[in-house]
């Protein structure tokens, strides 16, 4: 069975760690987050970007995101979803009527991208500085509430997972899954 399942919320939740059990499990392609690699190869910093670089550069990393699930035909378990690229464009004020604006959005908040689509909570889990994400735990919150909004909105079949222990995690969803 080809599963599509994107692993989805703010910063700090525990997204990697869970998407990449899963995959295992499921003997399927992990798709990595994007954004996080990209800073961690090049050593940016978002802030240094400005606002037109950092525009084009969640359009970049969306493009290569639709391309990693396309050539994942056999599924995959993806760290962040589509709809987290939606939330980025609104929470950046990247949003115009514009050609970009009305293809991310129509691509990134479309139905039956995934399988199962399984937010993590906000808060539960220490915000650890890294380096990399900021660690301001209302930034955090205040790109939860746009994410959750969206998967309200355009996904009613996205699923909280409320366990915390990474292993209770993956049987939650597997089980919810119908894998278990």
């Amino acid at each position: 069975m080809a599963e599509r399942i994107a692993v989805t919320g703010s910063a700090g939740v525990g997204k990697s760690t869970l998407a990449r059990r899963l995959a295992a499990e499921l003997g399927v392609p992990y798709i990595a987050e994007g954004m996080r690699e990209y800073l961690e190869r090049t050593g940016d910093n978002l802030h240094d970007l400005g606002h037109a670089g950092m525009r084009s550069l969640v359009l970049r990393l969306w493009e290569e995101r639709k391309e990693a699930e396309a050539r994942a035909t056999t599924g995959f378990v993806a760290d962040r979803a589509g709809y987290d690229f939606g939330a980025f464009w609104l929470y950046y004020q990247f949003a115009a009527q514009d050609e970009d604006t009305e293809r991310l959005l129509a691509e990134t908040l479309a139905p039956g991208r995934y399988d199962g689509v399984f937010l993590l909570p906000w808060g539960r889990i220490p915000l650890a500085a890294d380096g990399v994400r900021t660690p301001n735990p209302y930034t955090q919150l205040h790109f939860q509430c746009l994410l959750e909004g969206l998967l309200r909105r355009y996904d009613a079949e996205a699923i909280e997972i409320a366990t915390l222990g990474v292993e209770e995690r993956v049987v939650e969803v597997l089980t919810r899954r119908g894998l278990r």
